[in-house]
């Protein structure tokens, strides 16, 4: 078992910047691959980033390739997403998920536990 709790979420103009955190606590931390999803209201779930359990392997949704960046520190249980020019159809609720497996999922149904979400919002 793994919890997961987020922070950083907030509101912020269009082209700002956030930075969201996720501590995990609770089992291995580093065994585990870590991602970054989100969901707007009325929508499905999506992805939007992943790390390897090392770091590694490192993979985002299209329509954020170049404004966002995940990382993670293995000795601080923590993953973190960078998030630059932000845009209004990017709010949503942003969850930290974990996943044991071979490699980082892009597919929710993968992930094996979940944070509660932050808010973002993002006014044009």
């Amino acid at each position: 078992q793994v919890q997961l709790v987020e922070s950083g979420g907030g509101l912020v103009q269009a082209g700002g910047s956030l930075r969201l955190s996720c501590v995990a606590s609770g089992s291995t931390f580093r065994v585990y691959h870590m991602g970054w999803l989100r969901q707007a209201p009325v929508k499905e779930r999506e992805f939007v980033a992943a790390t390897r359990w090392n770091g590694g392997s490192i993979h985002y949704a299209d329509s954020v390739k170049g404004r966002f960046t995940i990382s993670r520190d293995n000795a601080k249980n923590t993953v973190w997403l960078q998030m630059n020019s932000l845009k209004p159809e990017e709010t949503a609720v942003y969850y930290c998920a974990a996943q044991y497996g071979i490699s980082p999922a892009a597919n929710k149904s993968e992930y094996d536990y979940w944070g509660q979400g932050t808010q973002v919002t993002v006014s044009s």
